[in-house]
């Protein structure tokens, strides 16, 4: 048995979301399929992180085992043959040791979300940015994502279907970045809760809009009504995973 570790870049527009269920295609799906078609079997595709409907990835990084050991150059140049028409594409592909998890040996996960500000609706970037026509202040947005970042409660940025054991997390980083009518934001941190990066977008969102929302009283109310509105997922890219090293 040899474990391969795969980077994977996708367009989630018209996919389910990172895993795989009867409702329809999924990048989990997908690679399956793939791996199907290439060898026969059809081993489980970890990923470092499972991303909702919609969302985007630039550099995902996925495990899986195979029975049969190829040279990783031949496994990913296969599962490209497969995937050709599919909005999913392997990077790299590397053999790992059996002790790497894609999930599990994760010690930092990278996300950006893309608003496109200006009053003109986007169609070269249509699925890909929310469109905020409304100008929005950025100063204000980034003294709210300040507060954001080290170890809080962060219940009120976390989905009702969410199944973290805990809501304490940590956010190493938050940034706010603007070029031209583009505003990104950037987010890092081992571990996210369902939807906590979606809702801290919409809720800096709503602060640079002119909205009267203070993040230290929405991290006391310990409440989801508290914060703002969940942005929609088309903005949302998985950027990197970070491991320590030898992994």
């Amino acid at each position: 048995m040899t474990r391969y570790k795969v980077t994977l870049e996708y367009d989630g527009t018209n996919l389910i979301g990172w895993q795989e269920n009867r409702q329809g295609p999924s990048v989990q799906s997908l690679m399956m399929d793939a791996i199907e078609k290439f060898c026969g079997t059809r081993p489980d595709v970890v990923g470092a992180g499972r991303t909702d409907a919609g969302v985007h990835a630039v550099a995902m990084a996925a495990h899986f085992d195979l029975e049969r050991d190829f040279d990783a150059q031949t496994v990913m140049r296969a599962l490209n043959f497969y995937l050709i028409n599919s909005p999913v594409s392997v990077l790299s592909c590397e053999r790992v040791s059996d002790d790497f998890h894609a999930r599990f040996s994760c010690v930092m996960r990278h996300y950006k979300y893309v608003v496109l500000n200006r009053g003109a609706q986007p169609v070269l970037y249509k699925n890909r940015v929310w469109w905020v026509p409304q100008k929005l202040d950025i100063d204000k947005m980034r003294a709210a994502a300040e507060k954001l970042v080290g170890q809080h409660d962060f219940t009120s940025f976390r989905a009702s279907e969410c199944q973290a054991k805990s809501p304490i997390k940590t956010l190493d980083s938050c940034r706010i970045e603007q070029n031209a009518d583009e505003i990104i934001f950037e987010f890092s941190a081992r571990s996210f809760l369902h939807h906590q990066v979606r809702n801290m977008v919409g809720t800096l969102v709503e602060i640079g809009r002119g909205h009267d929302l203070d993040i230290d009283e929405i991290f006391a109310a310990k409440n989801r009504s508290a914060a703002g509105a969940t942005a929609p997922s088309d903005g949302l890219y998985f950027i990197r995973a970070d491991y320590a090293t030898g992994d």
